[in-house]
């Protein structure tokens, strides 16, 4: 007869398997369709969040676009990103930048329009062909400004890169409510150029800031773990989801699991 697990041995059983879990749902999300691949992922920090009210925190996107059998990959032309209801966007008393402050600009002119607006930073690559026609940079620093665009609450992601010549340029990622897992989506188009100029290889964005307005700290980012009652952790609930238009494509949806833990 087989001797029954100690309360000990169950709660490193216990331990391992969550271990496991959280290890699983920390690799990236790859999906490969119609000549492309795409890469996408999606962090929470902290991880360690209250259970009830909301805690500072910042979420980062990273997304990597290649060609799946070595030929150029249709232009992508609409980026969408989604974020968990459970994390909430806090703009009130945050300066707003316009549009016309930073595009065109070099990163030290954005800067100095829009300081005050920052919310983010990150990464821009692409792979150029046709170096003359070139709208976007090779390689490129993001700066995210809070703005508007359209009438709608924006996210403005600044663009500048020296190469192969300097040239700027900005997504305008349009914040919008949304109802289900995903509270609040944020929806940006890029130019229309043809795949003989090149394409778009990478976006890398991290928004999160603390700041004050009328004498009360706020932060531009907030979140919870919404545990149940009894449970310390979510080995894995969807934070965050990307949807991508490529031109004579259908969309590409992928999502992200991740992992949280009950602050106390």
């Amino acid at each position: 007869m087989r001797p029954r697990p100690t309360k000990l041995r169950m709660s490193l059983i216990a331990v391992l398997v969550l271990a496991g879990l959280l290890a699983c749902f920390a690799r990236a999300e790859t999906i490969q369709r119609d000549g492309v691949r795409i890469h996408f992922d999606a962090t929470l920090s902290p991880r360690t969040l209250p259970r009830h009210g909301q805690a500072p925190l910042r979420v980062a996107f990273k997304v990597r676009i290649a060609p799946s059998k070595g030929t150029v990959p249709p232009q992508l032309r609409h980026v969408s990103l989604a974020v968990n209801r459970h994390g909430r966007f806090d703009l009130a008393g945050l300066p707003v930048c316009s549009l016309d402050e930073i595009q065109p600009a070099t990163t030290a002119a954005a800067l100095q329009a829009c300081r005050d607006s920052l919310v983010g930073s990150g990464s821009f690559s692409a792979k150029v062909l046709l170096p003359e026609q070139a709208p976007f940079p090779s390689a490129g620093r993001i700066y995210a400004f809070n703005g508007r665009y359209q009438g709608a609450p924006a996210i403005l992601a600044h663009v500048f890169g020296a190469q192969p010549v300097p040239t700027s340029f900005t997504l305008a990622f349009r914040m919008r409510p949304s109802h289900g897992t995903f509270g609040t989506v944020l929806t940006a188009s890029l130019p229309k150029v043809t795949s003989k100029w090149g394409y778009v290889t990478g976006i890398q964005i991290s928004l999160g800031r603390r700041f004050s307005s009328h004498g009360k700290k706020r932060s531009y980012l907030t979140g919870s773990c919404p545990a149940p009652r009894g449970f310390s952790a979510i080995p894995s609930f969807p934070l965050a989801s990307g949807t991508y238009r490529f031109a004579g494509h259908r969309d590409v949806h992928v999502t992200v699991p991740r992992s949280c833990r009950v602050r106390g």
